[in-house]
């Protein structure tokens, strides 16, 4: 970016952030937050297609450090707005859900992320994050199907695929083409070839290619499917299953009529499958490869954000995503750790390479 951008940039995180920019780092995190591992209210992720440029993305909670969690998501949609302000967008589609999302006495691990992409200009595209067991748990299901059909995606929640749990509802807000509704979802001790069945675009689009990236982000050999890191379980035919941390799924609604999602992304936790960000970073790279994508401004990226020695920690690269969006080609995305308050030691046991 050029340096007018990025010191725009700069002052709007720390704006964003609040009080807590200012905090000192050799003190304890503000509080637990769910957004990292240390409790780094910040996340940075690389979003890469073919031919092009890597799209820098921050991931931040704004109401880190606030007494309550309802106070957290509070400031989280006082910032929200003031940043609709100062860049000219609405937030009608998130005005409509505050009574779901923001109860008088929410529970769960979060209120309100936001994340930014930093575009060339100075004016970013903005993304929140809610959580559908604001209300309970128990109500996370019926929090997600309400919020869609108010948002008119009335059959979109029978397009889902079962998972474990919800764990996110986001929208886009402010300039997108194609303003997206999204749905994560967790899912444990899955294999290659169930992460693939949890696709349901059009088609089956993307399947081979999902299983592929799967088992070389999870540690398998792409091909045979060898274990290489991840512990192997039951499912004949259907290879090892990571059983660790869960796998994240997400299914993108943008158009109303047919209640099926427009896109579809999976998220492997690569942290807990790798024994340090060494062998993180190899894989991401193969993966990068394996779609014709610069891998230069990710291992760049790191040297940006700490000076440790890749081998000396695990988390660095916290996820790899694979997205499939109809009409436009695979993105591969990594997430990347601040690290501000703590490293995590590598694994105690070297994985086995293929």
């Amino acid at each position: 970016m050029s340096g007018p951008d990025s010191a725009e940039y700069a002052r709007t995180l720390l704006t964003v952030l609040g009080p807590v920019a200012e905090r000192r780092l050799d003190l304890p995190p503000p509080d637990r937050s769910f957004l990292s591992d240390d409790h780094t209210p910040v996340e940075f992720s690389l979003a890469f297609v073919p031919n092009a440029d890597p799209t820098l993305r921050v991931l931040l909670e704004p109401g880190c450090g606030a007494d309550s969690l309802r106070e957290n998501g509070l400031v989280g949609l006082r910032v929200v707005r003031e940043m609709a302000r100062r860049w000219g967008f609405d937030t009608k589609r998130l005005d409509e859900l505050e009574d779901l999302f923001f109860p008088p006495a929410p529970q769960g691990p979060l209120a309100l992320w936001c994340a930014l992409e930093l575009l060339p200009g100075g004016i970013p595209r903005m993304k929140v994050y809610l959580n559908p067991a604001a209300s309970g748990q128990e109500r996370s299901a019926a929090t997600v199907r309400e919020a869609l059909q108010r948002l008119g995606h009335q059959q979109a929640f029978t397009a889902l695929p079962e998972g474990d749990r919800h764990l996110f509802f986001a929208l886009d807000l402010g300039d997108w083409e194609e303003p997206r509704v999204k749905v994560y979802l967790a899912h444990h001790d899955l294999s290659a070839t169930e992460a693939a069945d949890l696709s349901r675009l059009d088609g089956g689009s993307g399947q081979p290619e999902i299983t592929t990236f799967f088992r070389m982000a999870a540690g398998h050999d792409a091909e045979t499917g060898v274990e290489t890191g991840v512990e192997a379980g039951a499912g004949a035919g259907q290879g090892p299953r990571v059983d660790r941390r869960p796998v994240q799924s997400c299914h993108a609604f943008t158009e109303t009529a047919s209640g099926r999602p427009s896109g579809f992304t999976l998220y492997i936790p690569i942290r807990d499958y790798a024994r340090d960000d060494g062998e993180a970073l190899d894989r991401a790279v193969a993966v990068l490869d394996r779609h014709g994508m610069d891998s230069a401004p990710l291992i760049r990226s790191l040297s940006a954000v700490t000076s440790r020695r890749l081998r000396d920690g695990v988390g660095l690269i916290a996820y790899l995503g694979l997205a499939h969006q109809q009409g436009r080609p695979p993105r591969v995305t990594a997430y990347i750790s601040s690290e501000a308050y703590a490293v995590r030691p590598p694994a105690a046991v070297p994985s086995p390479r293929t």
